[in-house]
């Protein structure tokens, strides 16, 4: 799924071996980073409440992000 107008970009952080994703404008966030021996991303810190300032729902944020 591709993010497209009218919704705010989404922004990539990288500090250490944690990557933080955000989209732009609203309170959504998620963390990830990678566990030695893991054999891909985890997630943490991910908000779970719907924003009401946007249409986007936290579960499709988690979905693209």
């Amino acid at each position: 799924m591709l993010m497209s107008q009218p919704y705010p970009a989404i922004s990539l952080d990288v500090a250490g071996n944690e990557m933080l994703v955000t989209l732009r404008g609203t309170s959504y966030a998620v963390t990830y980073f990678k566990r030695g021996g893991a054999p891909g991303l985890l997630a943490k810190d991910f908000i779970q409440d719907d924003d009401p300032c946007i249409t986007v729902t936290s579960a499709e944020f988690l979905e693209v992000a």
